[in-house]
């Protein structure tokens, strides 16, 4: 399910909502003063992180070595 980020253009409040589907959004009240005059913001995402220490793997590492400088397109993220 997506997540939005919206901004409301009556109080200005930042407020996200999860929607059930990116294709069949519902209508969009604002938490704060419940209007529906809202902006939808371009949002960035976050990815977990590998941790090595909370992976529970024997000596922490379990072979794999965490990359930097890339996404999982490039293949540089390590999982491919």
């Amino acid at each position: 399910m997506p997540i939005f980020e919206y901004k409301c253009k009556q109080c200005n409040s930042r407020f996200e909502i999860l929607h059930k589907s990116s294709l069949n959004q519902e209508e969009v009240y604002c938490p704060k003063c419940n209007s529906k005059e809202n902006q939808k913001l371009l949002s960035t995402f976050s990815a977990t992180g590998f941790s090595s220490n909370s992976s529970g793997c024997e000596n922490g590492n379990c072979g794999i070595e965490p990359s930097y400088g890339g996404g999982c397109s490039t293949g540089m993220c390590g999982l491919n």
